[in-house]
């Protein structure tokens, strides 16, 4: 089991982490309409899945508005953000932040979790269980993983400028793999 931690105290993952070059699992989300849809949905299209506990955190709230901001002006790219929210709380999110954007589709997996599990985000212990860790994984157009980041403290934003790099590169006509590490003491 993967660990990370929140606020300094360990958590256990639940799930394989899926790995650069690997054909990225299918999962189902409930937008805001209350309408499901799945990866399939997307077929074709460059994706950056954001994982993210829930709309109703401030360093959610920021990741969800700067992944907004940043994957805007990239033609062809289509952010998915996953939360434990239910969709009514996402749809109030988006209108009170001002997202709208096509390019930007929040969903909910309040009904099976099959995201987390599926991209080994599941949060297995802890006062967050049951909801995703925080991570990001950028799909080609084929639907192979060509970036992941398991951020490991929950409360802190990803690495917005590697995420948005692999997303360019995955738009190119052959994508270059990228890995994002976080090295963490072990005296820490």
């Amino acid at each position: 089991m993967t660990k990370v931690t929140l606020k300094g105290n360990p958590v256990q993952l639940e799930g394989k982490i899926p790995s650069p070059g690997d054909k990225a699992p299918d999962f189902k989300a409930i937008k805001q309409d209350l309408s499901e849809f799945s990866l399939k949905d997307y077929a074709g299209k460059v994706k950056i899945l954001v994982a993210v506990p829930s709309l109703d955190t401030s360093v959610c709230a920021l990741e969800t508005k700067a992944f907004n901001e940043k994957a805007a002006g990239i033609s062809g790219v289509t952010t998915l953000v996953i939360s434990g929210d239910l969709p009514f709380a996402m749809g109030r999110f988006c209108s009170t932040e001002g997202i709208n954007s096509p390019n930007l589709v929040t969903g909910s997996q309040y009904r099976d979790f099959s995201f987390s599990k599926a991209y080994g985000t599941h949060i297995a212990d802890g006062p967050l269980k049951g909801l995703s860790a925080r991570a990001v994984f950028v799909l080609d157009k084929s639907d192979t993983v060509r970036y992941v980041e398991i951020v490991p403290e929950i409360t802190t934003e990803p690495n917005y400028t590697a995420a948005i790099a692999a997303a360019n590169a995955a738009t190119l006509k052959k994508p270059i793999f990228l890995v994002c590490f976080t090295y963490r003491s072990s005296q820490e």
